[in-house]
């Protein structure tokens, strides 16, 4: 037989545009159309709805950057068309190879019920079946002019990404206003023929199925009479029964089709647009789940649920009437999909508390599953948080984003630091818009890594980023799909139903042990360093105003802002989302970020400080606050007494121009460079710089990645590199124990202050950067003399080791990692740590010198500062200020407590005396991360704590309030299952713990 398969390809593709499509709509008329321009940001609906429009045709331009715009469109049925369907086709000026990018409109009916959101591959309102003649139509479409921002030449510079600079041309063009009649059969003609063709061009050339598929096709379109394509729709669609009919192989890979929009809670928009995305998209899935029996959707990020609830109660009613139907599913049990390597423990533990307990308070739902398709990369402490949370499950897909090295599983046990594995699940289809295609679909299957052991894996399904969601096309694919010789089978589930089902069929899955790292993104640990700063900031005075307010209300009676606590928590959550801590996002975003933590951080000093007089009461007694878990100066862990002076610093010079710090403990040489040239642990005799080298050193870098601009560095910026040695001026400090260093560098300049404490084994850098660089990377460096194979970063609740070395592609792609607040090197019996109190971004190089003693230089490079242009164009620029210090003779324990120390700084008050702790560790090694009073407002007393130092610990925690009970519980505050209370005697309670294990204490006060 000739092989005419091409030709029958090509006439499909053909006939399908040029024929078949249009036939959809046969028949259409003009709606009447007027629209009214909202003056600023977004109005209520009801105003919307009453104001008075103009007209406006077909073929305007609309829409300033960010504007809000009412149309209003009316019509009526003709008589011809009673008894068919009838749809509203209202097309804003769509790209259609651009959802969730650009323009969408929500529709309303004149009494303000949301009928569906607009999009560009979704443009239709449903608006009779069957329609009655005569018939009068009118409907309201709130419509935002949202720039594109991330066009087709992406990555350049725009001012469309702040209302400051956006200008205020129209952005788009209206293009189609019809009511039009819907040719059912035709419709679904169009899906059996895409749906055999997808899959048609997935099989082998030389397979007998994508014969008989072709050979069905071609019978199809001989039946179609193309001058009258709805009056034979029926006839082609009866010859491609026997081959859609044609039922899977039984070992057919399995996907659970997840209906899914996944919807950035900030990105190319601001928060407030996507409250209006999150509206438009559950209308969306709720009218859809009304007319699919089959379909299910999850949404994950309880934020997202709170703004429909909060901003849009028409949509939430829908919304909590599918969720009781049990086919609207609450997903992943978080806040926000947040990043997961930058929040520290607290935090990452908070995502869950606040995400969980939503759920659970609006539906009595509890999540199993962490859902984070689209997260930079998985901290080696996250599993251990998923499990004290009361989940087992975790998804993602980015990690299939990974440039250099391809991960071994799709399905497996993922092991956190302490040993807690979490079942795990990358979907094999590789991205989470999946639009039921076939070459998804087949690529699914191919792709699969576990195959032969297992056979299921998952699809999330959808438009995202206010592309709509799951569309009617989707789901009659999917049903087509349902079970189809040659493709894999595929069924709409809930995540719970997809991971009950795939741990048991796969009980003993592969363990992967350590962080998950996305070779990608790298730069996100640094861009927009205020967004990192207030993040930072905020976590440790959310930690401070729960300390002291919960001190207070136990020892005074102080009123304990539970309202307040929870309302801030939420807004830091928020603000930790995947595009907003990494600094991705437009710079509206970063500007109001900025404007929020500094709301947030006076909201919280005035808790601290209200809480604080209430402990300290009246006198003169000179008082040290020390919200630190680990006492100092003679003042203890989470009280105040009186500190004690700790010797003293003495400043001198060096011959050779600079200066020199010593406190008996470090002698500091600071040279005429202002450069760190010996940093010298005089009780071991061992010097912490490297032979020739000097630390403080500011490095700058050329860093044009070749695309994502503000999320990548590409590893080709170390090529280039300048140090910046020239110093404007090096002077010692009028305070005798410090050095001020002076650089100016392009148009920026950076101030330093070098300072050693009496009684202080740490050398503070203190840096104030003037940055006005463009397409630059700054690092601050310390070349230290110690032989190192691997070095440890703070993770959440503990920390993890990654090699020096790059003995293998895996290492080589980690040349920029994230640390919370330190990095630990050492050689047995003697390390040194870098510790800050705000950057995440840092590099650790390993060189051996050539000349005189051929030892090991381990270099560590903090990062500080980029200047990329997109998508936000003034990236960084203007003044910032970070402390770093430098601890030579560091153990791990030395690095976890000075860590603290630096992101916790003592307060100094006056009052009557002491103020005692409420718990009281005799462990250095267990660290406690939060003191709290209880969420329900029980008035009980809540303590979190971890292993710390990577061993085994028991400890005593003292406690300075009379306890009634104390029970285990996991973050929520609930009895945790199949635990032992821990020994108590009175008033002290006696723990033993894993490496790195997490424990919370809930305390009953007598």
């Amino acid at each position: 037989m000739h092989d005419d398969r091409t030709l029958v390809e090509a006439r499909l593709r053909r006939v399908l545009d040029e024929r078949i499509r249009p036939a959809v709509y046969p028949e259409s008329v003009p709606l009447r159309v007027a629209v009214w321009h909202a003056p600023g940001e977004p109005v209520p609906v009801a105003q919307g709805l009453a104001a008075e429009p103009a007209p406006i045709e077909v073929g305007a331009r609309w829409g300033a950057p960010w504007g809000t715009s009412w149309f209003t469109v009316t019509g009526t049925v003709p008589e011809a068309w009673a008894g068919r369907t009838v749809e509203a086709l209202l097309d804003l000026g769509f790209d259609e190879n651009m959802p969730g990018f650009q323009c969408e409109g929500l529709v309303y009916r004149p009494d303000g019920t949301p009928v569906k959101g607009l999009n560009p591959r979704n443009q239709w309102v449903r608006v009779a079946a069957p329609a009655a003649g005569g018939e009068e139509v009118r409907l309201h479409v709130e419509a935002a002019s949202n720039p594109v921002v991330l066009d087709y030449h992406p990555f350049r510079p725009t001012p469309l990404g702040d209302l400051a600079t956006a200008g205020h041309e129209p952005q788009y063009t209206l293009t189609r206003m019809d009511l039009a009649v819907l040719d059912e059969t035709v419709w679904q003609l169009v899906l059996d023929l895409e749906v055999l063709g997808e899959l048609m061009a997935e099989l082998p050339e030389d397979s007998a199925r994508r014969h008989d598929i072709l050979r069905a096709v071609d019978r199809a379109l001989d039946a179609v009479d193309l001058q009258d394509v709805n009056g034979t729709a029926d006839r082609a669609r009866e010859r491609l029964t026997g081959v859609l009919a044609a039922p899977a192989v039984p070992s057919a890979h399995r996907i659970s089709a997840v209906g899914h929009a996944h919807i950035d809670s900030a990105w190319l928009w601001p928060l407030r647009e996507t409250v209006r995305k999150v509206a438009r998209t559950t209308s969306n899935m709720t009218a859809l789940l009304d007319d699919e029996p089959d379909f299910v959707f999850a949404m994950s990020q309880a934020q997202q649920w709170a703004w429909v609830k909060e901003h849009r109660p028409e949509v939430w009613a829908r919304v909590k009437k599918a969720v009781a139907g049990g086919r609207f599913v609450p997903a992943g049990g978080m806040w926000v999909e947040s990043d997961t390597n930058m929040p520290g423990s607290e935090a990452m533990a908070r995502q869950f508390v606040h995400g969980k307990r939503f759920f659970l308070d609006e539906f009595g739902i509890e999540n199993e599953e962490a859902w984070l398709p689209d997260t930079f990369g998985f901290a080696a402490g996250l599993p251990q948080i998923i499990r004290a949370a009361g989940s087992k499950w975790l998804l993602t897909q980015k990690i299939s984003w990974s440039r250099t090295n391809r991960f071994p599983h799709h399905t497996f046990q993922w092991e956190g630091i302490d040993g807690t594995r979490i079942f795990t699940h990358f979907p094999p289809v590789d991205t989470y818009n999946c639009s039921m295609k076939g070459a998804e679909i087949a690529h699914a299957a191919r792709n699969f890594r576990d195959k032969g052991r297992a056979r299921h894996s998952l699809a999330p399904t959808g438009w995202g980023d206010g592309g709509g969601g799951t569309t009617r096309e989707m789901v009659a694919k999917a049903a087509r799909l349902r079970d189809l010789e040659g493709s894999a089978t595929v069924a709409w589930e809930t995540p719970a139903a997809f991971f009950a089902k795939a741990e048991a069929e796969y009980p003993d899955p592969p363990v992967w042990v350590g962080e998950l790292y996305l070779e990608l993104h790298r730069a996100t640990l640094t861009s927009q360093a205020k967004t990192k700063q207030g993040n930072r900031r905020s976590e440790h005075l959310l930690y401070e105003a729960e300390l002291w307010a919960a001190t207070a209300a136990v020892r005074t009676g102080f009123r304990y802002p539970y309202e307040d606590l929870d309302r801030i928590w939420k807004t830091v959550l928020l603000h930790q989302f995947h595009d907003i801590l990494p600094g991705s996002s437009i710079a509206w975003v970063h500007r109001e970020a900025r404007a929020t933590y500094a709301r947030v951080a006076a909201e919280l000093e005035g808790i601290v400080g209200a809480a604080q007089r209430a402990l300290a009461g009246e006198g003169d007694t000179p008082l040290v606050f020390n919200a630190a878990p680990h006492p100092h100066a003679g003042v203890p862990a989470g009280g105040a007494a009186t500190a004690r002076t700790q010797g003293a610093t003495t400043l001198g010079s060096r011959p050779d121009g600079g200066h020199v710090l010593d406190n008996g403990l470090l002698r500091i040489e600071i040279d005429a460079r202002g450069l760190v040239v010996s940093a010298r642990d005089l009780a071991a005799g061992r010097e912490t710089i490297a032979p020739g080298a000097a630390a403080n050193l500011l490095q700058l870098h050329a860093d044009f990645p070749n695309m994502w601009d503000a999320w990548d560095v590409d590893e080709f910026y170390r090529n280039t590199v300048t140090d910046l040695t020239d110093a404007d001026a090096v002077t010692a400090g009028e305070d005798g124990s410090s050095v001020r260093v002076v650089r100016s560098f392009g148009a920026s300049r950076v101030t330093q202050v070098l300072s050693l404490a009496p009684g202080e084994r740490r050398l503070v850098l203190d840096t104030e950067a003037d940055w006005h660089e463009t397409e630059k990377f700054l690092k601050l460096a310390f070349p230290l003399d110690l032989h190192a194979e691997r070095y440890a970063s703070e993770t959440q609740f503990g920390h993890f080791h990654r090699p020096t070395h790059t003995n293998t592609s895996w290492e080589a792609a980690k040349f920029e990692a994230c640390n919370h607040r330190f990095v630990h090197l050492e050689e047995p019996g003697w390390g040194v740590a870098v510790v800050n109190d705000s950057t995440y971004g840092h590099d650790v190089t390993r060189t051996v010198r050539t000349g005189g003693d051929r030892g090991t230089t381990t270099t560590v490079r903090v990062s500080l500062l980029r200047a990329p242009r997109f998508p936000d164009p003034e990236t960084d620029q203007g003044v910032h200020r970070f402390r770093h210090a430098l601890v030579p003779g560091a153990g791990i324990a030395d690095a976890v407590r000075e860590g603290w120390r630096i992101n916790l700084p003592e307060r100094r008050a006056t009052g009557a005396g002491a103020v005692s702790p409420l718990v009281t560790v005799d462990n250095p090694a267990v660290v406690v991360t939060a003191v709290k009073l209880a969420d329900d407002g029980s008035g009980d007393v809540v303590v979190r704590f971890h292993e710390a130092h990577g061993g085994r610990a028991e400890a005593a925690l003292d406690l300075g309030f009379p306890v009634a009970d104390c029970t285990v519980t996991d973050l929520l505050e609930r009895p945790a299952e199949e635990t032992e209370p821990p020994a108590r005697a009175g008033d002290r309670i006696t723990v033993r713990l894993r490496p790195f294990e997490l424990t919370t204490l809930r305390l009953r006060r007598a």
